[in-house]
């Protein structure tokens, strides 16, 4: 079983970016990414209604730092503080040696490879310093744009699962992608 401690919080860095710790000032970053119908479009969450419902995502993504259940970053361009996705590991098991990614974009920024590069920086963190032995991404079989994304960062897809996940009175299918730490 893998030992997970994110004290100090490690902020990355990259060609273009600055990943840091997401801060109660990012509230109105998170609220627009958090609330927008296109950016939810494939994440089966409650879209955020109000600056509270944006500030208790704060909070909740603080509290799994805190217990090294899970870490998340602002994605931030490197010439401004300015919250424009967030990017994490979710789901860590580490009796597994395995966590789940996720991130989400502000879609003023889509297409423009941020996302590639924040997803290899975050892999390379979980693999370098967690000593995770693969990591896992669930996306909907419909977000075609995750899926190239993932491939072009070496993720394979792994399953499509049929109707595994209920959310807003419908069942829904989940695809897999995962890569492994050969390194």
């Amino acid at each position: 079983m893998i030992t997970i401690n994110f004290t100090p919080f490690p902020n990355l860095e990259t060609e273009r970016l600055s990943l840091r710790r997401i801060v109660k000032e990012d509230v109105n970053e998170i609220f627009e990414l958090r609330s927008n119908k296109q950016t939810m479009k494939y994440i089966p969450r409650p879209l955020a209604k109000t600056k509270e419902d944006a500030l208790g995502h704060i909070t909740m993504i603080d509290e799994k730092i805190e217990n090294n259940e899970g870490i998340n970053w602002a994605i931030t361009l490197k010439n401004s503080p300015k919250l424009i996705g967030i990017i994490g590991h979710y789901r860590i098991k580490p009796e597994h040696f395995r966590a789940e990614i996720g991130y989400i974009l502000n879609p003023e920024f889509h297409g423009k490879g941020i996302i590639t590069e924040a997803i290899d920086e975050v892999v390379k963190y979980g693999f370098e310093v967690m000593k995770l032995h693969s990591i896992e991404a669930i996306i909907d079989p419909e977000n075609f744009a995750s899926a190239k994304v993932l491939q072009k960062n070496g993720f394979v897809k792994e399953a499509h699962l049929k109707e595994n996940e209920y959310y807003e009175g419908r069942f829904l299918d989940t695809v897999i992608y995962s890569i492994l730490n050969n390194g």
